[in-house]
This record gives C-alpha cells, sequence and structure tokens, in this order.
C-alpha cells in the first residue's frame, strides 16, 4: 500500500508538470467575413429555350496528322449562344464555364470523355476574338467575353476547336462542360 501512495501523487505532479509543457492555444477574433450575393430567375432564352438547355456543337474529323506535336490545333468550330426575351433592365452578359470533372485545371481545357477516346487530345472553347477561355478558373480569370444585350436580346460567339497535349492517337474526342450565365 505504501509503494500505491507514493507511486499515485509522483505520476499525478508528473502529468502536471508534462501538460505545462505544451503550448498553450489562444484564441481571438481576428475578423470578419461578409458574403453577398443575389439569385434572380431565369432572365432570358437561352438559344430559344428556357434553362437548362444543351448546346451540341458537332467538330469536323481531322486526322491525327493535323495534331503531330503538343500545342497543334484543329477543327475550330463557331457556336453561339443566343439570348432573347431578357428583361429590359439587363445590359450585359457572361458566360461563366463551370469546373467540374470533364476540367483539365492545368490546361484550362475539356478532356475527353468515354471509351476509345484519342490520346493526347483535349477540347478547347475560344471567344469570339479567337482567346482562350480558361476554364475551370473563377469568373474573373476566366476570360469569358461579356456581350451586351439590347432590347432584350443578345448574342455571344464562341469556337470549340482539338488541341494536341502530344503526339495524337485515334479515336473519339466527346467532352461537354456546364455554364451559366451571368447577367448584369
Amino acid at each position: 500500500m505504501k509503494l500505491k501512495s507514493t507511486l499515485l501523487p509522483a505520476m499525478t505532479a508528473a502529468t502536471v508538470s508534462m501538460l505545462a509543457l505544451l503550448p498553450g492555444t489562444a484564441s481571438a477574433i481576428d475578423g470578419t467575413i461578409n458574403i453577398t450575393g443575389k439569385v434572380t430567375a431565369s432572365t432570358c432564352n437561352i438559344n430559344g429555350a428556357t434553362s437548362p438547355v444543351t448546346i451540341n456543337v458537332a467538330l469536323p474529323t481531322v486526322s491525327t496528322a493535323a495534331l503531330p506535336s503538343a500545342g497543334s490545333v484543329a477543327g475550330r468550330t463557331p457556336f453561339t449562344i443566343a439570348l432573347t426575351n431578357c428583361s429590359a433592365s439587363m445590359t450585359k452578359a457572361q458566360t461563366y464555364f463551370e469546373p467540374g470533372p470533364t476540367v483539365n485545371a492545368s490546361s484550362n481545357n475539356l478532356i475527353l470523355q468515354g471509351a476509345g477516346v484519342a490520346a493526347n487530345v483535349e477540347l478547347q472553347l475560344l471567344n469570339a476574338d479567337a482567346s482562350k477561355i480558361l476554364l475551370g478558373n473563377p469568373l474573373a480569370t476566366q476570360n469569358s467575353q461579356i456581350g451586351n444585350v439590347t432590347s432584350g436580346s443578345g448574342t455571344l460567339n464562341y469556337f470549340a476547336q482539338y488541341v494536341a497535349t502530344g503526339a495524337s492517337g485515334a479515336g473519339s474526342a466527346n467532352s461537354s462542360v456546364t455554364f451559366t450565365m451571368i447577367y448584369q
């Protein structure tokens, strides 16, 4: 019993001493984050329909010889997002291409989906002036064009094209990206 009565206080003292050596934690309020936003009703028809809409872009068939090395592009194909029946207060619109599993965050291009896809090929979206849209980036740095809306209508013109990430191999080249219209 004597051993037990001296061992317990010694262990307690050792534990308290060790706890005193641990760094303390401090907490303080360093600031406030205010988050603001706005949710609106669907304000325009897109390509003649109410959202959600699907826009199909059929790229031409190209040879692997057209995509021989990284950076080669081929098959540039135009497509349009036409806005109609917009509210009278709207003057500008911008397309935000959402990040997701089909977007390569490193190249800002679309990853091919499905079986038997072409090797070393991605799909790229461009604005009407042929500048690259940086898919997956936040809206402020995505480089998606802003279009005018006049008398309830507006048109945003784009291109899609193949882009090689290396020597291309034959296969299908299909992908998709979701988008949200931003109205001002």
